[in-house]
């Protein structure tokens, strides 16, 4: 007879996702595996976000100052009360028996410590060719990268409540890729697993200028991760399309030489959209040939702005010492043991009194810990 299926608690960050809250909230109250508790930390919100959460039965944390998805994962993580926590970010809507799989698998592997899942190849809310392409690429990767490994993602993502007390909570300097920091801290002591058994719906910007903004912010911290990388971290380009993208612009001005050497340039072109034969494969499948011609178009110019953005992180990592994680050998603390946790406790203490109360949709303002 197998054993009962844990206890899940579904941690839910939000900031200022009106457009998509109710259908996050929506398919976590239509799973198979009903949720123990669902905590949605609002990280001071100006839109309708906090009136969109009271309306479903969950603890709500209202922080009163934005400190960041990492801050809002450490307060909702403190509050829950199941034995495993479950990460969704609000743009993301759940398949029915995503919580049902994650307690499974995390219950008939002890060594396993979290597990993580695969977006729809379709965004959950269609505005456009932009976020078209961007759901598509989303899923090849993920979807790709299926199996144990070295990297998790905690939009869609669960850990064993007692792995994330060991491991310690969220690194609160990083409002970017603090899945990355926290997956070279778990994978120390717990194997990772990538599967389509959880999948998500995902909504992400719908407008050009709004997704390089996006990449370029993100790809700072890239400089962060190298160490990771080279372990075997995930990665949703290939090294030799990103080689091609960076050397294709710079050498334009060969043609100022002689036009032959407009040759070079077009040769980078020529192998930067030949290095995914794959994701191409999978775009012309997917939504035909003229749109794979637009997606190769959009990925190219996503790639400048990655390249823009790791070169400016180099920069400020060389000269901004407080720039990226909270442990970079400079004689700080561990995450689990620096000041700002402490602080971070109080404020836990009250979500969790909080979470306790009677009243079917619980409120608890938390002190920021930012």
């Amino acid at each position: 007879m197998s054993r009962a299926r844990p206890s899940v608690s579904v941690v839910i960050p939000n900031y200022n996702y009106e457009k998509t809250l109710h259908a996050c909230l929506t398919s976590v109250f239509a799973q198979t595996h009903a949720p123990l508790d669902v905590i949605v930390v609002d990280d001071a919100s100006t839109d309708r976000s906090r009136d969109i959460a009271r309306r479903f039965d969950v603890v709500l944390i209202a922080n009163p100052h934005n400190s960041g998805v990492s801050a809002a994962r450490n307060l909702g993580a403190a509050a829950a009360r199941g034995e495993i926590l479950f990460f969704l970010d609000s743009d993301t809507a759940l398949h029915p028996e995503a919580l049902a799989n994650a307690a499974d698998l995390l219950r008939d592997d002890p060594e396993l410590g979290c597990v993580h899942g695969v977006l729809d190849p379709e965004p959950l809310f269609d505005d456009g060719p932009v976020e078209r392409y961007h759901a598509l690429h989303a899923h090849f990767w993920r979807r790709r990268a299926v199996g144990e490994v070295r990297t998790a993602f905690f939009a869609l993502g669960a850990i064993r409540k007692e792995v994330f007390d060991t491991t310690g909570p969220f690194d609160e300097n990083l409002r970017d890729s603090e899945d990355v920091e926290y997956s070279g801290r778990l994978v120390r002591t717990h194997r990772i697993v990538m599967t389509e058994a959880i999948r998500g719906r995902h909504d992400d910007v719908d407008r050009l200028g709004a997704m390089l903004r996006e990449q370029y912010r993100r790809s700072q911290l890239l400089i962060a991760a190298l160490g990771q990388l080279r372990e075997g971290g995930l990665t949703a380009n290939r090294p030799l399309g990103v080689l091609a993208a960076a050397l294709t612009l710079p050498t334009l001005p060969l043609g100022l030489l002689t036009p032959w050497l407009l040759l070079v340039p077009a040769l980078c072109a020529l192998v930067f959209a030949c290095a995914d034969p794959g994701l191409s494969r999978f775009a012309l499948r997917t939504r035909g040939p003229g749109f794979l011609l637009y997606f190769t178009a959009v990925h190219f110019v996503l790639h400048q702005a990655i390249l823009l953005g790791a070169a400016r992180g180099t920069v400020r990592w060389l000269t901004e010492p407080d720039f990226g994680p909270s442990v970079r050998g400079r004689g700080k603390a561990l995450p689990a043991d620096r000041p700002g946790a402490g602080a971070s406790a109080t404020a836990r203490a009250g979500a969790s009194a909080s979470a306790a109360a009677p009243s079917p949709t619980a409120t608890a303002t938390s002190t920021s810990t930012g």
